[in-house]
């Protein structure tokens, strides 16, 4: 089983929270420009599928990654979303048939329940943990870092899924 959503790493810098004392001036330099997006997959065993992109992931982006992925299973595999726009694509419910004669099966999310989706939690640890605050001195090595970090989940990088 696969997890799948898509994330936006950009220069506006991830600042899940903060404090200051009243008298103090503190302030986090942020950018607005270049944004990377990526198309993830990721078991509850670390294997990580993704594609980024420049531009915005459309839902024909996401069936040519999929499809892709479908050449490749060798086993039953289901890819759980969430209620995107872009995964209730009639493009990407037309593909669904043409999956599941290769073992692939597309499983929705009710809404409204993003908790359900193991990959947010991967973004979350992206963003907090695995990017570095140097890393947000300028595009270049803000997306060369984050494509390390994306080719290094399941091999260096690993998140502890507790099975229920």
């Amino acid at each position: 089983m696969y997890y799948g959503d898509e994330v936006q790493i950009s220069e506006e810098a991830y600042v899940p929270y903060g404090w200051q004392f009243k008298d103090e001036d503190i302030s986090i330099k942020t950018a607005k420009g270049k944004k990377l997006n990526c198309f993830g997959m990721i078991t509850r065993d670390n294997k990580f599928e993704f594609e980024t992109t420049y531009d915005i992931i459309d839902s024909q982006f996401i069936v040519e990654k999929i499809n892709q992925f479908s050449f490749q299973i060798k086993k039953h595999t289901v890819i759980v979303l969430d209620n995107a726009k872009v995964h209730q694509s009639k493009l990407l419910k037309s593909m669904q048939a043409g999956w599941a004669k290769r073992n692939l099966f597309i499983f929705y999310l009710p809404p409204y329940s993003p908790h359900l989706n193991i990959i947010e939690r991967l973004w979350k640890e992206i963003k907090a943990r695995w990017i570095n605050e140097k890393d947000y001195q300028s595009t270049e090595q803000l997306f060369y870092a984050t494509n390390l970090v994306f080719y290094a989940i399941g091999k260096s990088l690993k998140l502890n899924f507790k099975k229920v």
